[in-house]
C-alpha cells in the first residue's frame, strides 16, 4: 500500500509516517517511480508507535523497543526493557506532576499576596 493509504487507515499524516521511517521505526520498500511501499503489518506497528507516544516515549525510545522485534505493545510476552522502560517514564511523570502541583502551590500563593495588597491599597 502507498503511504496515503496507511495514513488513512492508522489516522496518522504522511509527514509523521516519513518521520517515523527517517528514524528508522518503519522500513518502507520504493517502487521504480520511488513511491514508498508498505505492508500490512505496518499499519499494526505505527498504531504501536502511536501508542508509545501517547505513553510519552521519544522516537529514540521506540526506536530501542523495536530492535529486532514488530512491537505490539499488548502482544509482547514479559520484557525487561518493556517494563523499564514503563517504569522510568512512570517516574519521570510524577516527577513532572510533583513539580506542577509545587508550581500550583506558589502561584496560588503569590495571587492571595498580590490580592491581599490590592484591597489595603
Amino acid at each position: 500500500m502507498k503511504i496515503s493509504e496507511l495514513s488513512r487507515l492508522t489516522n496518522v499524516s504522511a509527514r509523521a509516517i516519513r518521520h517515523y521511517e527517517k528514524k528508522s521505526l518503519l522500513q518502507a520498500d520504493r517502487l521504480e517511480n520511488d513511491y514508498r511501499v508498505f505492508g500490512e503489518s505496518d499499519v499494526k506497528r505505527v498504531k504501536a508507535i502511536q501508542l508509545y507516544l501517547k505513553l510519552g516515549l521519544t522516537t529514540d525510545e521506540i526506536g530501542a523497543l523495536f530492535k529486532g522485534e514488530a512491537a505490539d505493545p499488548d502482544e509482547y510476552e514479559f520484557c525487561e526493557e518493556m517494563l523499564a522502560a514503563y517504569e522510568n517514564k512512570l517516574s519521570h511523570v510524577k516527577g513532572q506532576i510533583e513539580a506542577l502541583h509545587e508550581l500550583e502551590r506558589m502561584l496560588e500563593r503569590q495571587i492571595a499576596i498580590t490580592k491581599s495588597k490590592k484591597t489595603i491599597v
